[in-house]
């Protein structure tokens, strides 16, 4: 990946000066900051975990427990929905037409 020259980060400046105005800028800058700040504390976290698993240090690679929550069985409020009778009867079982004596076509 190429990086940036001083010539490319003045041009990319300029725009979000043009483009965010005086004002929003340094907004935009301190929150580019802090998602910089954070990302690093993030790979920085997993980078230890990784090495502290690759380690076999079993404190660090251990599991959080969890707490398990049983589910609620659903209530069905309101009427229930009538359901189509050709819906319920699946295809191989009705009648075939006069005129289809070999039942769903095939092909």
């Amino acid at each position: 990946m190429p990086s940036l020259g001083a010539g490319e980060i003045l041009m990319i400046l300029l725009v979000a000066l043009l483009v965010f105005g005086p004002r929003k800028l340094p907004e935009l800058g301190k929150s580019l900051g802090a998602g910089l700040r954070e990302f690093r504390r993030s790979t920085q976290g997993l980078k230890e975990e990784f090495e502290g698993t690759m380690r076999g240090d079993v404190q660090s690679a251990a599991p959080t427990p969890v707490q398990v929550i049983a589910a609620q069985p659903q209530v069905q409020q309101g009427p229930a929905t009538p359901v189509a009778a050709s819906a319920v009867i699946p295809r191989a079982t009705s009648p075939a037409p006069a005129g289809d004596p070999g039942g769903p076509h095939q092909g």
